[in-house]
């Protein structure tokens, strides 16, 4: 296969990675993974995610505040955040969103959060990162909420309906698809990858989570996103290099990388 992928987002930046980045950086390149794009999810973990992007040409970052560390944001938050969107190869703002499975935040502080960052990418004129679990209907609110002051986007590690990845189409954003779509009964997973239309996806692994199938209870690593290419091209019928094409060119396109 002569088309790199990329792995759209995962967490090298993790501690289950310490000491290891440099290792899973080779195999991603041996799996014939160009790049990836590593996700801060609190200032701390943004900060390690511009030390890696610095580090190594291939790897990019997203910085913010996932909606499980909301309640750690203050006024401090978004000045810190803006210096480290000045850093080498860090290309956008994320994780950022909702999560109503966990509530690790106050659900009002989510939002509030949410919002703020949200606004925040728009000024910035840098795409997000959406992080969204049981909770698409207060995500699309806040969406409409700001229309005309959305900032480009993809809902990452996406496991939602077609339905709402409708909406989210509807409103320009990208869909990525992680190892899920690998796993035999995620079959609304499955009727995504076919319906979105193909210049309009994004593949991942959000490693270390997530491994696909063959790999599962496995920690998850970004060399792994050819398997969820791989099941991702099965589903739509399509060879393997013409999805690995252009996900990798809507990567570029979204985030203004390359050309």
């Amino acid at each position: 296969m002569s088309a790199l992928l990329w792995d759209s987002h995962c967490h090298l930046e993790d501690e289950r990675f310490t000491g290891e980045v440099d290792a899973a950086l080779a195999r991603m390149a041996e799996a014939g993974v160009g790049s990836c794009i590593c996700a801060g999810s609190d200032l701390d973990s943004s900060r390690r995610v511009a030390d890696i992007a610095a580090a190594h040409a291939n790897v990019y970052g997203v910085v913010g505040i996932h909606p499980h560390e909301a309640s750690t944001f203050d006024e401090a938050t978004l000045p810190t955040l803006a210096a480290l969107l000045k850093a080498p190869r860090i290309v956008g703002v994320g994780e950022i969103g909702l999560d109503y499975y966990y509530d690790h935040s106050p659900r009002d502080v989510q939002r509030d959060v949410f919002a703020k960052q949200l606004e925040f990418a728009f000024e910035h004129q840098k795409p997000a990162v959406f992080h969204v679990r049981d909770a698409h209907g207060d995500v699309t609110d806040i969406f409409r909420a700001h229309k005309g002051r959305l900032p480009a986007g993809v809902l990452h590690c996406y496991t939602g309906s077609v339905e709402s990845a409708r909406e989210y189409l509807s409103m320009g954003f990208y869909i990525s698809l992680s190892g899920t779509v690998t796993f035999p009964n995620a079959r609304n997973i499955h009727d995504v990858a076919r319906y979105v239309p193909l210049d309009r996806l994004l593949m991942e692994t959000d490693s270390p989570y997530l491994a696909p199938v063959p790999k599962r209870g496995q920690r998850n690593e970004p060399a792994y996103v050819r398997f969820v290419a791989q099941r991702v091209a099965d589903l739509r019928g399509i060879p393997l290099e013409e999805l690995a094409a252009q996900t990798t060119s809507n990567v570029e396109t979204l985030y203004g990388i390359g050309g």
